[in-house]
């Protein structure tokens, strides 16, 4: 009991010295509140608004008719342009995708002949012209089948196919980048405010008054990872109920319940991590050296920015190592797919016994500085 009261009080502590530090507090509060609300409306993944010229040098009905149909929200009004000016409208950056419709194309089409359309595409926006190619393949086909047709659809396809989007049914991105840089921020906070309450302590000088008090090296570190994960934990909830249900209108299919017993297991190797860290830097830039040659990389790959199997063999095996790997997986699969305790408790024990391993490490390691300190 004693020492449960050591680490609450110390706890405390932790807590009051966030609360002086402004700079943390602001970083917690755009972690969990701007920088996700700009990551899921301004860094779309979806085509929106891409820019499109056309050279029509037919000038026949087929291709006025395939100039109407590219239209918001995925393109914005094709502007009519001349052969000449493809490449300076390209070289400037004006345009995206510019298609040629030769001379005679609607007389070939109707003659059988097969004639041929040229798409050029700015492939430096790489997102949108990949998109877009597909995009545009389709309207073309579309228009110049019902036209064939005479207004009527294409002949029947011996193969219909009928997609159905699972758990996100508009395509809407925002839904993904939302929770996924939610993830990230809490990825991120973990590690910068434990590894830094424990910087703040040495450069401040206020761990030799820890270590003459009669406290173990392990309610210490204890105390750091209670307090910073709570306000982690607070900050995900405000995150997760205002920002993205609220604010951008996520659905959560699953239960937050589920979700946070998840996460509270997460923060065991997250603020470890970041006292480990802390362990081997001797000053707050050190420590944001640290932070980006591991953390940095973590986040990336874990699968909530790109997803694992695109990765190499080689990078899976290791990432499959890494707790927060089964973090991202465990937290899509409940907040997307109302996946239940039965489905994601792998994951569950995964994060939980990796992260008591890496504890123990981190606490060890922890052990060993303070006694090097106290030598």
């Amino acid at each position: 009991m004693e020492s449960l009261k050591n680490i609450y009080y110390l706890g405390v502590k932790e807590l009051f010295s966030l609360r002086r530090d402004p700079v943390l507090l602001a970083l917690v509060a755009w972690a969990f509140s701007l920088s996700v609300y700009t990551a899921a409306t301004g860094m779309k993944h979806d085509l929106n608004n891409a820019s499109i010229a056309i050279v029509d040098e037919d000038r026949s009905q087929l291709s006025r008719r395939i100039t109407d149909a590219f239209l918001p929200p995925f393109f914005s009004t094709p502007q009519m342009i001349t052969f000449s000016e493809i490449d300076p409208g390209m070289d400037f950056g004006d345009y995206t995708f510019v298609l040629v419709i030769p001379p005679r194309f609607e007389a070939d089409v109707l003659a059988g002949r097969q004639p041929a359309l040229q798409v050029n595409i700015d492939a430096t926006a790489m997102m949108q012209a990949g998109i877009g190619d597909g995009y545009i393949s389709t309207i073309i086909s579309q228009e110049i089948a019902r036209f064939v047709g005479r207004g009527r659809e294409a002949e029947d396809s011996p193969v219909v196919l009928e997609t159905r989007y699972a758990f996100n049914q508009n395509g809407e991105s925002a839904w993904f980048t939302s929770v996924g840089q939610m993830v990230n921020s809490i990825t991120m906070l973990s590690i910068v405010l434990t590894g830094a309450a424990l910087i703040r302590e040495r450069e401040h000088g206020t761990i030799e008054h820890l270590l003459v008090m009669p406290l173990t090296p392990f309610e210490i570190m204890m105390a750091k990872v209670w307090a910073n994960g709570l306000v982690i934990l607070v900050a995900s909830a405000f995150c997760l109920g205002f920002v993205i249900e609220t604010l951008l209108q996520v659905p959560i299919a699953g239960s937050r319940a589920l979700f946070f017993s998840g996460l509270t297991i997460y923060l065991f190797f997250a603020t470890a991590l970041g006292i480990f860290l802390a362990t081997l830097a001797r000053s707050m830039p050190q420590f944001g050296l640290l932070f980006m040659l591991v953390a940095l990389p973590m986040m990336l790959l874990s699968g909530g920015e790109m997803p694992v199997e695109s990765q190499p063999d080689w990078l899976q095996s290791i990432m499959q190592l890494v707790p927060s790997t089964h973090f991202v997986a465990f937290a899509q699969a409940i907040l997307f797919r109302d996946a239940g305790f039965a489905i994601v408790w792998p994951e569950f024990a995964l994060v939980a016994g990796m992260g008591a391993l890496f504890f123990a490490f981190a606490a060890f390691r922890f052990r060993a500085s303070i006694a090097v300190m106290q030598s």
